[in-house]
């Protein structure tokens, strides 16, 4: 049985559910194999225009199968550097997407599941989500780009203070730390119908602006910015809708 379920709920807008929800989804090294192919085929797909990804049950992802990742004794610190960087591809090929994703947090987010979460562009969470960088809570540095992100949503003292107490977030703190939106009831439907408004979008305006924002984020360098914003605006500047729009007033 596939870890992963990708379905299509309307045109241009894909569902992917981390399907292992007896382990509250919780990812080892098959799941993240299959996440990874499975992005690189969303990636090359020109129907695609949005992604929604979500857990099935009651959990988001529960973090790591710590087991899987740490559990062979004889492993090299060279051997485990290597096997961590090849599983950290599995969202770090979310973040990757050229199109706007939508994480749907259901319910727990931890270690691996938070980054996951926070390599989507967007996240909202629903009343259970939970959204916890716990790795100081068992010893473990955190790893695969969470002190970036968390950097990045809350600045350098949240994040600081979040990671050394190793915090579980519920779903109204995160949304006031900046992690997530909501909390919605039904945060997939939410999702969901977010999704479909982003899929109305021209698609290539979307990939656009969605890199646009991204590397206004990554740099402080604003002539950067506006260098990528020029050439997307005047490659923008031949579309239907806007020749509409600026006809109404000639």
């Amino acid at each position: 049985m596939s870890l992963l379920e990708l379905t299509e709920p309307s045109p241009g807008v894909r569902l992917l559910t981390l399907n292992d929800p007896e382990r509250r989804n919780a990812m080892g090294f098959e799941m993240a194999a299959e996440m990874i192919a499975t992005a690189a085929e969303l990636k090359v797909d020109r129907d695609v225009r949005t992604l929604v990804v979500t857990g099935a049950g009651k959990g988001f992802c529960a973090g790591a199968d710590l087991p899987q990742l740490f559990g062979e004794s004889d492993r090299s610190v060279q051997q485990v550097h290597a096997d961590l960087q090849g599983y950290y591809r599995a969202f770090l090929a979310i973040r990757e997407l050229p199109f706007p994703t939508i994480a749907a947090v259901n319910g727990a987010a931890v270690g691996a599941g938070l980054n996951l979460a926070m390599a989507c562009d967007i996240r909202l969470t629903g009343p259970y989500g939970k959204f916890g960088a716990t790795f100081s809570r068992i010893g473990l540095h955190p790893g695969g780009g969470c002190t970036w992100f968390l950097v990045r949503a809350m600045g350098a003292s949240k994040a600081l203070r979040t990671l050394l107490l190793g915090d579980m977030l519920d779903a109204e703190a995160a949304v006031a730390h900046g992690l997530a939106e909501g909390p919605h009831e039904d945060v997939v439907a939410e999702a969901l119908t977010l999704a479909g408004r982003f899929a109305e979008v021209d698609p290539q305006l979307a990939r656009h602006i969605t890199k646009a924002v991204d590397l206004a984020v990554a740099t402080d360098d604003l002539d950067a910015v506006l260098e990528y914003e020029s050439w997307a605006q005047a490659a923008s500047a031949s579309s239907d809708q806007l020749k509409a729009w600026v006809g109404q007033f000639s």
